[in-house]
């Protein structure tokens, strides 16, 4: 159940892209982020009203949501502006790179897990397609993947421990404030905040859907090995070309369904994997019952 969730976190988080991208015309990057999380917040403490539970402010808490915080906002703000300055498709295929740097993280090597990342990772050139110049942009997505990777791993050792709801919207909460000040530093202008038809598209699915995808993913994370997380997330792409091709008429080469087709092979190897290294059964507090 857990991984099937993921499956459809990251049907979301594909949608996501095509969306950013096209918001990216009306709306500087950091005050787009801002407006995302903003709601994101919102809708994290719609939640907590409607499960009826307290927001929790103990020093571990706060501490580790601050700490996870630190990777969502750098990973956020280097894709997001590297987006200004690469392809998308260069920029998904770079972003997928955690799919190599979580293993990395943690220290775990087992041959299975090495053998799907590289699936994914020939997969993911064969759907992308993308250029071998790097690009300024490229170089602040290797920071995206890189800080992707990082959150990914502090989301299985926390969500684990204390209340993961409280985890979870103090992250949309901080995201928020930091984004606040520093999105004046891009001095959008006054039409940037238009409320037309593709800012409300795209805060719908970058703020609710997304927002609602991210709190699944804390709660599967729970149970669910890092790696093999950052592997099943490797689809990202994938959903975001099938999206593209289905709504949008972008072409769907032969290229681009080998590639597919080989990154469904490594997550479904990486899926059916042995649990090499257990994962430390969850610890609720008297709080998160």
């Amino acid at each position: 159940m857990p991984q099937l969730a993921l499956l459809l976190t990251t049907f979301i988080w594909g949608a996501t892209f095509p969306a950013t991208k096209a918001v990216l015309e009306q709306i500087p990057p950091l005050s787009f982020l801002f407006l995302r999380f903003l709601i994101g917040t919102l809708c994290s403490f719609a939640m907590l009203a409607l499960m009826r539970k307290a927001l929790r402010w103990d020093r571990i808490t706060l501490t580790r949501s601050a700490i996870a915080t630190v990777w969502l906002f750098l990973g956020y703000v280097l894709q997001t502006v590297g987006l200004q300055y690469t392809s998308a498709s260069n920029s998904a295929f770079v972003t997928a790179l955690y799919v190599v740097f979580v293993p990395l993280l943690l220290g775990r090597f087992q041959p299975r897990i090495w053998l799907s990342a590289a699936l994914a990772l020939i997969g993911l050139w064969c759907l992308i397609n993308p250029t071998v110049v790097a690009t300024l942009g490229d170089l602040l997505t290797l920071g995206c993947a890189l800080a992707f990777a990082a959150h990914i791993v502090c989301l299985e050792s926390y969500s684990r421990e204390g209340d993961p709801r409280s985890f979870f919207v103090w992250q949309m909460m901080l995201m928020s404030c930091i984004l606040f000040p520093t999105m004046w530093l891009e001095s959008p202008q006054e039409g940037a905040f238009a409320p037309t038809a593709l800012l409300a598209m795209g805060l719908t699915i970058t703020g609710v859907c997304a927002t609602g995808a991210f709190a699944v993913q804390v709660w599967a994370q729970r149970l669910v090995p890092a790696q093999r997380v950052a592997l099943i997330f490797s689809l990202e792409p994938a959903y975001a070309a099938w999206l593209a091709w289905y709504f949008l008429g972008e072409q769907m080469n032969a290229r681009g369904l080998l590639g597919s087709a080989i990154i469904l092979v490594a997550v479904v190897i990486g899926a059916i994997a042995p649990e090499v290294e257990k994962a430390t059964e969850p610890v609720e507090s008297p709080a998160a019952l």
